[in-house]
């Protein structure tokens, strides 16, 4: 129901309450100079009525319904309960955090009717029970301020709930988006090596078929070398992805990449310095990747090439490096260089990539080590 039609029904019940009050506990008040007349009921219903705004205007209409009571009471009508809906408002202020405003309001209405009993030479029914009023005024602002503190700790409450609720979705639609990513990165490093080799030693194979069958007979070996290869990294990854925690590849399996690598034509040395010591999974898994993608990129792009793979194990990082000698491909990054780029930083380190100074083509890698 509309808050409006609330606050009228409000305002007529209390109309109702309190005439039915004051006309059915004239005994508790004693003996008054005026009855209960036209005038008497015009300043309580007024008062009354002030509450449907008490919403939208409670100063306004507290102040209206105090006024009605001070005069109400001035004019020693009977009863006790005109200044009722001045309660109301002063709760209503406090509730919106309007404290101020309530304790002015409750202030005005008690100074009023000390003020009457202090001139008039007969107290006015109020003065009888000034004391239980005092202390209603004051409860209305101690209520009305522990119902807006309520209020305001329940919204809180909310707030946070839908924003845990917010963030939990974001981080759950994160986490899958890097896992797509991630293992979009494996498939692409993996496959395109072993599918890269297979091109290339297919090729070969072509070429020496009928001069030299026994050459184009080790090409279609290594092509099914290469093929047993990528069946074991496609299982190896998809294991990963059945089971957290399962180390997968790393810089071991790396004489075994040099060997497919220089089986489809390339020259590869392999230079280490410093002393190797175990890296972290994920150091270790990005340090293999990117050298696979390396050399998978010179296959690809340079063509036969030599090729200077090279590794540094410094306290605190390992340095890949992988050069070569061959052609420059083109200048725009592809998804391999994107791939290394993004592994490295996924770990904390930095790739560098593009044309040595001495020709043909530079990848360098900084992996951090933790400590």
């Amino acid at each position: 129901m509309d808050t409006r039609k609330v606050d009228a029904l409000v305002a007529v019940g209390a109309l109702a309450g309190i005439v039915a009050g004051t006309y059915g506990n004239l005994s508790w008040t004693g003996t008054f100079e005026r009855q209960l007349d036209s005038w008497g009921l015009l300043l309580i219903t007024v008062s009354s009525l002030s509450l449907a705004f008490r919403r939208t205007a409670p100063l306004t209409a507290g102040t209206v319904a105090a006024i009605c009571g001070t005069i109400y009471y001035a004019a020693h009508y009977p009863g006790v309960f005109a200044t009722a809906p001045v309660l109301a408002a002063v709760y209503t202020l406090a509730v919106q955090g309007r404290r101020k405003a309530a304790i002015w309001l409750s202030a005005g209405l008690a100074v009023a009717v000390y003020g009457l009993m202090a001139l008039s030479a007969q107290d006015p029914a109020a003065g009888n029970w000034m004391g239980m009023l005092s202390g209603w005024l004051v409860a209305m602002v101690v209520v009305g301020e522990v119902v807006k503190n309520r209020r305001a700790y329940l919204r809180a409450v909310e707030q946070r709930a839908e924003e845990a609720e917010r963030t939990r979705e974001e981080a759950a639609l994160r986490r899958a988006g890097e896992e797509r990513l991630w293992i979009a990165q494996e498939l692409h490093d993996s496959l395109t090596h072993s599918i890269s080799v297979v091109n290339v030693q297919a090729a070969v194979a072509m070429e020496l078929f009928d001069r030299h069958p026994e050459r184009a007979r080790e090409a279609v070996a290594a092509i099914r070398e290469s093929g047993h290869e990528a069946m074991r990294e496609l299982r190896a990854t998809l294991g990963v992805l059945r089971q957290v925690g399962q180390e997968g590849t790393g810089l071991a399996e790396l004489p075994g990449l040099v060997s497919r690598a220089e089986g489809a034509g390339l020259r590869v040395e392999r230079a280490v310095t410093g002393t190797p010591y175990p890296l972290p999974p994920e150091v270790d898994r990005a340090a293999y990747r990117i050298a696979q993608e390396a050399l998978t990129n010179v296959l690809r792009h340079a063509g036969a090439a030599s090729v200077t793979l090279a590794l540094e194990y410094d306290p605190t990082k390992v340095i890949l490096r992988v050069e070569n000698d061959g052609e420059v491909g083109p200048a725009e990054p592809g998804m391999g260089l994107i791939g290394m780029r993004e592994r490295a930083v996924a770990v904390g380190g930095s790739l560098t990539a593009g044309p040595h100074e001495s020709g043909g083509f530079a990848v360098r890698a900084e992996l951090p080590v933790a400590s």
